[in-house]
This record gives structure tokens, C-alpha cells and sequence, in this order.
């Protein structure tokens, strides 16, 4: 994570950043056919963003090879909320980090 993703977490605040993160699993990962599939998680410009593609929780292709999660089905609450978890983790790892 670069420092100006370090700068933004550390202005909004982790509850916050989580917030954003909850809307884009909701948004652009959890429709069982997302828009842009493979192509709908920007790689910079928010921490969020980049936890998701150092996480495997970008789309729903990495989705499924990483955590197990099959395409062509929407996302459980409990999916997300799990996704929404490993993106709070390496955030929090991340955070300690430097």
C-alpha cells in the first residue's frame, strides 16, 4: 500500500474504510454476474482496491480460485462479510507494516 492510500486510511479512519469496502463488495463483486467481471476493481486509488487484489478478493474469478467461491451465484450476507474480513486483515497488517 502506498503512502498516499496510507494517508487516506489514516484520514477516514478504519471503520470508515471498511464502510467503503462493504459497499464495493456489495456493488461491484457480490451480483452473481458483476459488471466488468475481471476488470471491475481499479488498481489504485483507494486502500481498499489494493487489499482486494493482494487478497484474491478483486472479482469473482480470483474469488473462485483463491477462496472458493463460485461464479454465476450471488454472494451470501456471509460471503461478504468473510471477503469484508480478509480485506480488514491485510489492511490491518499493512498498517503495522511500516
Amino acid at each position: 500500500m502506498g503512502q498516499a492510500d496510507r494517508a487516506y486510511l489514516a484520514s477516514k479512519g478504519f471503520s470508515t474504510i471498511l464502510e467503503h469496502g462493504a459497499d464495493f463488495i456489495a456493488h461491484r463483486l457480490a451480483p452473481a454476474h458483476p459488471v466488468k467481471d475481471g476488470r471491475q476493481t481499479p488498481w489504485k486509488g483507494h486502500p481498499v482496491f489494493v487489499a482486494q487484489h493482494a487478497t484474491g478478493t478483486c472479482c469473482r474469478s480470483c474469488l473462485e480460485k483463491w477462496h472458493g467461491f463460485g461464479k454465476g451465484q450471488a454472494l451470501s450476507a456471509q460471503q461478504q462479510t468473510y471477503v469484508l474480513a480478509v480485506i480488514a486483515e491485510w489492511l490491518h497488517r499493512e498498517e503495522k507494516r511500516l
